[in-house]
């Protein structure tokens, strides 16, 4: 068994007390002794929790039980329903012990930020269709016509995607319906749209939908679950994930895994992805180890190699390149 253990899952269903099962699963997750981020909405869960592998197995089996159903008047065990939280499909991988630095649970409008306003899409009704990653490895070797729509932000695509894949150049979630021009061309085709682990295609897809697509599909269990499966195939790099870890993959010292990550100094093929520090930039970016080194050993720190967006845009950062402008 391993040591530790990383949960990745998320579940669109109606929750009429958020702050209650908020504090519910913070208490939980100190039970456990747990570490990550969770999202409780009306709407639903998302969630990434990292612990001790028996932990976090015992933290799944509580939440199972849903005894905070019991405020909002419905779901109880023995009702003749079930509670809200069975079913889910949860993605587990293999955890460092440090891949977060602390817990945080809080209560947000959305699990996952599109903001479309009065124009919001319920999963639970209307959503693309679940396409299993072996029916998308079947579809891939049967060279089906489809298109694969990546709904992931522009740095996730930098250092890994399915080879082939259409990648809206997003900087955020909430850009989709302003890039939909570029996916526009497709209404009559067969789309299938790909994240991280799911989450963000439950909507997206739907929101496709709402906007005249006619054949939408989306991946079950997201890209990390195609990876599990078929590890160095039709996804290429590395799948970069919100925790420590930075970016994972399945046997990179396998000859067929490919580097499609490049240095944003030099351009040579890499996966290492760094922070800049410049202040008020929180930006990261794939740099080589020898421009890392580089740039440690001349600043003291790692920095965008192009001009730093959110330093030249925010008021302290325009007040900090003056002071660094006289200096």
């Amino acid at each position: 068994m391993k040591d530790y253990q990383i949960l990745l899952f998320y579940k669109y269903v109606h929750i009429s007390n958020p702050q209650e099962v908020r504090d519910w699963l913070f208490a939980l997750c100190q039970k456990f002794g747990l570490k990550g981020r969770l999202i409780v909405a009306s709407e639903g869960l998302n969630i990434t929790l990292e612990g001790k592998t028996e932990d976090t197995e015992s933290f799944i089996k509580e939440m199972e039980k849903d005894p905070s159903a019991s405020s909002a008047g419905s779901l109880q065990e023995g009702s003749g329903q079930a509670p809200r939280f069975l079913n889910i499909h949860m993605k587990r991988s293999e955890g460092t012990g440090n891949a977060f630095p602390r817990l945080s649970v809080k209560v947000r409008p959305e699990i996952v930020s599109l903001h479309l306003g009065v124009c919001d899409v319920d999963p639970n009704v209307t959503t693309g269709t679940h396409l299993k990653p072996e029916e998308l490895h079947e579809w891939i070797a049967q060279k089906k016509d489809f298109y694969i729509v990546d709904m992931r932000n522009a740095y996730e695509h930098a250092v890994g995607q399915f080879a082939g894949s259409i990648c809206p150049p997003m900087e955020n979630f909430r850009d989709l319906p302003k890039l939909m021009k570029m996916i526009d061309h497709l209404k009559d085709k067969t789309v299938l749209t790909v994240c991280t682990g799911g989450v963000r295609c439950e909507k997206a897809s739907g929101y496709l939908i709402t906007q005249g697509f006619k054949d939408v599909y989306q991946l079950d269990g997201g890209i990390v679950s195609y990876m599990e499966k078929y590890p160095n195939e039709d996804f290429e790099g590395k799948l970069y994930v919100f925790d420590g870890r930075v970016a994972m993959g399945f046997y990179t010292d396998d000859p067929k895994h490919k580097i499609i990550g490049k240095c944003a100094s030099c351009e040579a093929p890499s996966e290492n992805i760094v922070d800049c520090r410049e202040f008020g930039c929180n930006g990261q970016f794939i740099l080589c180890d020898s421009c890392e080194n580089k740039q440690t050993e001349k600043r003291g720190h790692t920095h965008c190699v192009k001009n730093c967006k959110k330093v030249h845009k925010s008021p302290i950062g325009k007040l900090w390149s003056k002071i660094k402008s006289i200096f």
